[in-house]
């Protein structure tokens, strides 16, 4: 074995997990159904002074059946499901359009929590997905006007002209549409809070679709 394989590793094993008091969490009190306890623990989890709370990570099949993850940023969570958006013609756009199922998770090692989302994945309206990247910033305009997001980029300077192009378009036509912008609604069937113990007596509690309610049950670690 290497010697940079062997510091690797020793620097991997010599992390701390959790290296901080953790809140207690009583399933029995949950609440009926999931969004409320996920409001909740996001709330919690931006008073705990977690980085970036609203980050998630998307997973997806290909056409094969492959999984795919990539991490971005959620934009809402209501009683239709946890949102987020992207370009149609990206990867993750057309392996939804070709699987409609995703899941979300969510990690804030501030309070050593987690929390996961399963279910079908559901474009919004043209005019929802338009007002959805008109109440970001104009960085976000810029890039969505970019386009070609996940086709192969022949060199980093044409990414650089798109790019100054695109600054100047969304400075001088705020309203200016991308039309393969899209928000996606994820309309959970399972959502999982974990939380973590220093003892690893982890609590999980899985929430199921039924019906038009929810079972609630309790997972082992």
């Amino acid at each position: 074995m290497s010697d940079a394989q062997n510091d690797f590793r020793d620097l991997l094993h010599a992390q701390r997990v959790w290296d901080v008091p953790l809140p207690r969490f009583d399933p029995s009190a949950a609440p009926a159904a999931p969004l409320p306890l996920f409001h909740a623990w996001f709330a919690e989890a931006v008073a705990a002074g977690q980085s970036e709370p609203h980050t998630m990570s998307l997973a997806t099949a290909d056409a094969g059946g492959r999984p795919d993850v990539r991490t971005l940023m959620l934009h809402d969570a209501d009683e239709r499901g946890w949102h987020f958006a992207t370009h149609a013609t990206s990867a993750k756009g057309r392996q939804l359009a070709g699987h409609p199922y995703a899941a979300l998770g969510f990690y804030w090692p501030a309070q050593g929590r987690q929390v996961r989302v399963r279910g079908t994945a559901v474009p919004a309206s043209r005019e929802e997905s338009q007002a959805d990247l008109h109440a970001r910033s104009t960085g976000a305009l810029a890039a969505a006007l970019t386009g070609s997001q996940s086709e192969v980029l022949p060199a980093h300077e044409d990414l650089v002209r798109a790019s100054e192009a695109a600054w100047e378009r969304a400075r001088a036509e705020p309203d200016a549409e991308a039309r393969t912008w899209t928000r996606y609604v994820v309309e959970p069937q399972e959502v999982e809070f974990f939380q973590g113990d220093d003892r690893r007596r982890h609590v999980r509690l899985r929430y199921r679709r039924e019906g038009t309610g929810w079972t609630r049950e309790l997972l082992w670690p």
